[in-house]
């Protein structure tokens, strides 16, 4: 009874072909959470497949309705083995995007696990399958060495958060005490680079809005108007460029922090951005002058358009459009208000001569702003803990550069957030030949292993509040 043997079953689990199969299963379940003909296989995930799997580590488990009409069921799985023991509450989601079956490469099948070398295709295997699976493989790991886990493990996975997590904060609020908890760890995301172990404690907030210059009835013909009559694209091109400066620097300056803290600067010292050899390059005269490119993805805000059109772009023709729309993101961090994001928007077009152009929230895309002080005590722990498996350094990122629910977490529930990636930033999530490389898979289940080991040690966790 050992770490080392933690670890070792942990790397058969991977090397006797183990992750693969429960992997498998996993994949070959269509839960599209876009797709509203999917709720069976909402379900299905839930109580068929992962409910016995938690079942079989002696887990006590209930599937639980969504409190929000239309949304998915909840899966809660707890293993309370002592009362007094710290309690650690971990999180998934089970659902994944539209398969986008079509447009796989040939020979892939997105509801059926593939090995190429060293990439696992398949929907889910990156965003969230394999990674809730490699710490449940973890678990088992644990358990098969000590024979008990030494603290108290809870679970919880929703079939929700691809479509922004519909009933998850309200499920939360009316379930706190069965999610008590002193820390969470989960993981979901990116690792810094495919070989370096990361540790993110928060997220980036995200805010989708739309642009709209509307400025008559129909369109007129270009060669008896032209020149008379107001081009809406032409405006909201000009109002779009009055956001940024010509290197994307944010010029409204509600959207900009303060400045970077002496913790988030100590955290991001020296790091280094790799999305693997598929990534594409950083162009280094982007952004915000002055930072690093770790400084600019983890701890600034960034502005994004996403959509732009005006006319008919399929079929233009020789008129003037009446009105131009674009969609557009801003990636804010921790001490941004996001009340205010969209009425210092307007103010700010105002005032650089675009009145006309009207800014409202979009109906899809908000997550808030999150993080967890880079020296708090989990966090050290955590970082001591990967290390001693790992024998290199944890890259800890005082936030996520993409967004999660992790406020319900950090701020509803109270609990300091922990989040250990297994995934590359590469890793074609949300399109078409999604796949987890096979090397970071192993690496994260030895990871997960000493890391659920260490946990049992109960000299060496933080104290409990």
């Amino acid at each position: 009874m050992s770490r080392a043997n933690a670890i070792l079953h942990a790397e058969r689990y991977f090397d006797e072909g183990g992750f693969f199969a429960d992997l498998a299963r996993r994949v070959a379940i269509p839960t599209e959470s876009q797709n509203p003909e999917r709720g069976a296989e909402l379900a299905r995930y839930l109580s068929g497949e992962m409910r016995p799997s938690f079942e079989r580590l002696g887990f006590r488990c209930r599937v639980l309705p969504n409190p929000v009409d239309g949304g998915g069921p909840f899966l809660v799985a707890e293993r309370i083995e002592d009362p007094a023991q710290v309690t650690v509450l971990s999180y998934g989601h089970g659902d994944v995007i539209r398969g986008q079956e079509r447009s796989w490469r040939a020979g892939l099948d997105p509801w059926k696990l593939t090995r190429e070398g060293d990439r696992l295709y398949g929907r889910g295997t990156a965003d969230n399958k394999g990674q809730h699976s490699i710490n449940l493989g973890a678990i088992a790991a644990a358990l098969e060495a000590r024979g008990k886990l030494g603290f108290n493990l809870k679970v919880l996975i929703e079939t929700g958060e691809e479509v922004g997590s519909p009933g998850l904060r309200e499920f939360c609020s009316q379930n706190r005490d069965l999610l008590r908890a002193d820390a969470l760890i989960a993981s979901d995301g990116p690792r810094l680079a495919p070989e370096r172990p990361t540790i993110f404690l928060g997220t980036r907030g995200a805010f989708n809005l739309d642009l709209l210059v509307d400025l008559r009835a129909g369109a007129h013909h270009s060669g008896n108007w032209g020149g008379l009559l107001a081009n809406p694209g032409i405006l909201l091109a000009q109002a779009l460029a009055s956001i940024t400066g010509p290197r994307g620097e944010i010029k409204v300056p509600q959207w900009r922090p303060d400045t970077l803290t002496p913790s988030v600067r100590e955290a991001l010292a020296g790091l280094e951005v790799d999305g693997g050899a598929d990534s594409p390059g950083i162009d280094a005269d982007w952004g915000e002058p002055g930072l690093t490119p770790a400084e600019r993805v983890f701890g600034w805000s960034s502005f994004e358009v996403l959509a732009f059109t005006t006319g008919n772009p399929d079929q233009p023709v020789n008129a003037i459009p009446p009105r131009a729309s674009c969609h557009c993101q801003l990636r804010y961090v921790v001490g941004i208000d996001p009340a205010e994001i969209v009425p210092a928007l307007q103010r700010h077009l105002a005032q650089a001569g675009f009145p006309m152009v009207k800014v409202t929230p979009a109906r899809d895309g908000f997550f808030a702003a999150t993080r967890l002080d880079p020296r708090h005590p989990w966090v050290v722990w955590a970082r001591k803990s990967l290390e001693k498996t790992s024998n290199r350094p944890t890259a800890v990122l005082p936030n996520l550069g993409g967004s999660l629910p992790n406020d319900i977490f950090s701020d509803l529930l109270g609990l300091p957030t922990v989040w250990i990636p297994h995934s590359y930033a590469s890793c074609s999530q949300h399109a078409p030949d999604e796949h987890l490389l096979a090397p970071v898979a192993r690496d994260a289940l030895r990871l997960m292993a000493g890391l659920m080991w260490d946990l049992g040690e109960a000299q060496s966790l933080p104290a409990r509040n």
